[in-house]
């Protein structure tokens, strides 16, 4: 009988330390669950310098999201990313300057993303790339490889996108790395890594080496032919009358017989400057400059004149008077003083709101914001696509106060006080109407058909959303507290007056070279192209009598507010 017993009782014994164990091993399982996804402080660098925020109260409210509807008409979010990850994983993505933090991040963040066996490449093997696999380079703080523009995509980067991409924006290599960032440049600045080190391939494609920690496997993109390669972001910046004391100071001055255009901008988008000064035979590339302010900006057909005498003039060239007209251009190259981003270095106690109804154009302007401030801009919803492509405040929850602002949709009372200011952004509801059209049928960047715009979905669409468009501004005007309205189409027209008063709002100090070249960048990744429209008039007469009512209303309560009525092109239609 005491045999038993004494085997009952070494039972039980094991079975409680067996649970002791187990009840251990789940509460600091459930910790490092809740540090990875709370807050996570770093050492930040001497911020003394930087200028001042905001900094003030937001009351206490729930972060509330619904999924989209036709109907849907506030507190709605793009929830597709969520399968993929969570709108709740990696909420908090801390901002540090060190280089094995933000590996830790990644590494973090890119285990909740699905990998397969073959997610490991392996080495040396032939892929399906269209350029040169050149090999595995370092990439990090102190060794930078490429030094051109970056493009992210977490979920579809391949290296024929990448390589695009690089191409498009005038780049002889493309790089990639920790399977989802894409580096541009025309140089390679850094030693080779071991080829082990490049063992991730690509999120969005099996077979190619697509980096790893700290490390970019290069490709040499396919090369075009001189005069035939097409580039994005080229802007004509104007006509400026220049010094010749200037001029030699500029690091490259070409002396091309047949120089054009095309040729001159080639030649600074392969020396990797974001400005080319043209004035036949010379081609000069230089850094983005207050010499190139709108002040001090000449009548354009000085240069035409320009143009014209040295293309009759059959003798050498003669040499340059002390002063002259030269045509100035925005390569695609980005300026470096514009592509480092961050989170604010202090946690801000202000929530500054970018509103705007749906179609506004609301991401251009934190493309722009971005660019022009150096710090991300926030969202009340998670967009996995805009995350995807580069906005990482999307992953950060819209009230931590680490944004400089945040993007909003919301309409009511409760949601436009939760905000201490805002920047109401009004676009043309026509064009607000037909941009949200395009992207619930075809994406951000995509456009409906014209058998989508026949269908029963677009006059449901207008019934609905036309109504929102005239409450968004009326709910705002009356709501809110501090702010700042700009119109899209004057933002268009006037960009840079429009950022001073943008920053101004903000409260944040900019250099005029960062203002320059967020110019010639203006456009980024995230624009639809203007160009695939509808081949008839969506807008059926009952259609624009509505409309045109809501645009009077919205334009008489601007103006009781004492802001500028809207821009007249709103009406006639």
């Amino acid at each position: 009988m005491v045999a038993p017993l004494y085997k009952l009782h070494c039972l039980l014994k094991r079975a409680q330390m067996l649970l002791l164990c187990l009840g251990i091993a789940y509460l600091m399982a459930g910790s490092i669950l809740l540090l990875q996804r709370s807050s996570i402080r770093v050492a930040q660098p001497n911020l003394a310098s930087l200028p001042p925020l905001l900094s003030l109260a937001a009351p206490p409210t729930a972060l509330r999201t619904t999924g989209l509807g036709v109907r849907a008409r506030s507190r709605w979010a793009t929830i597709q990313a969520v399968s993929g990850g969570g709108a709740k994983a990696g909420r908090h993505w801390p901002a540090s300057r060190s280089l094995g933090v933000q590996h830790l991040h990644r590494r973090w963040f890119h285990s909740l993303l699905p990998e397969s066996p073959e997610q490991r490449v392996s080495l040396h093997r032939n892929s399906r790339h269209k350029g040169t696999y050149i090999g595995c380079f370092l990439h990090n703080a102190s060794d930078r490889a490429l030094g051109g523009t970056m493009l992210y995509d977490l979920r579809k980067m391949t290296s024929s996108l990448c390589q695009d991409t690089c191409s498009e924006s005038g780049y002889q290599f493309a790089g990639l790395e920790y399977g989802a960032e894409c580096h541009c440049g025309n140089r390679i600045s850094s030693p080779r890594a071991p080829e082990e080190d490049c063992s991730l391939v690509c999120r969005g494609e099996r077979g190619s080496p697509c980096g790893g920690v700290g490390r970019l496997s290069i490709y040499k993109v396919e090369e075009q032919l001189p005069g035939h390669r097409k580039f994005r972001n080229v802007h004509y910046r104007g006509c400026f009358k220049l010094l010749k004391s200037t001029i030699v100071t500029f690091p490259i001055d070409s002396f091309q017989p047949n120089l054009t255009t095309q040729s001159c901008i080639e030649t600074c988008t392969d020396k990797e400057l974001p400005l080319a000064v043209f004035k036949r035979p010379h081609c000069f590339c230089t850094w983005t400059s207050s010499l190139f302010s709108l002040t001090q900006q000449s009548d354009n057909q000085q240069c035409v004149e320009n143009a014209a005498l040295n293309h009759t003039t059959t003798s050498a060239p003669s040499a340059s008077t002390e002063r002259d007209h030269y045509q100035v251009y925005h390569t695609p190259v980005l300026d470096s003083r514009c592509k480092e981003r961050m989170f604010l270095p202090q946690r801000s106690s202000s929530l500054v709101a970018l509103s705007s109804f749906p179609g506004a154009g609301n991401t251009w302007v934190r493309h722009l914001i971005e660019l022009v401030t150096g710090y991300y801009t926030g969202s009340f919803y998670f967009d996995g696509t805009l995350y995807n492509r580069g906005f990482k405040g999307e992953k950060d929850y819209w009230k931590s106060g680490r944004s400089i602002c945040v993007k909003t949709h919301e309409s009511g009372q409760k949601e436009i006080e939760m905000f201490d200011s805002a920047i109401l952004l009004i676009r043309n509801p026509y064009r607000s109407l037909m941009a949200e059209f395009n992207r619930k049928c075809a994406g951000h960047l995509g456009h409906a058909t014209d058998a989508q715009w026949k269908s029963k979905d677009w006059p449901e669409f207008v019934s609905s959303y036309a109504p929102w468009w005239a409450s968004h501004a009326l709910s705002w005007l009356k709501f809110g507290r501090r702010l700042l309205v700009v119109h899209y189409e004057e933002l268009q027209r006037a960009l840079l007056p429009q950022l001073r008063l943008i920053t101004a709002f903000l409260n944040v100090t900019m250099t005029e070279e960062r203002l320059l070249c967020a110019q010639s960048n203006q456009d980024g990744h995230f624009k639809r192209s203007g160009a695939l429209r509808p081949s008839f008039d969506p807008f059926t007469p009952d259609m624009r009598q509505i409309i045109d009512s809501f645009i009077h209303t919205v334009d008489q309560a601007l103006q009781s507010r004492n802001f500028s009525g809207l821009p007249q092109e709103y009406l006639p239609r």
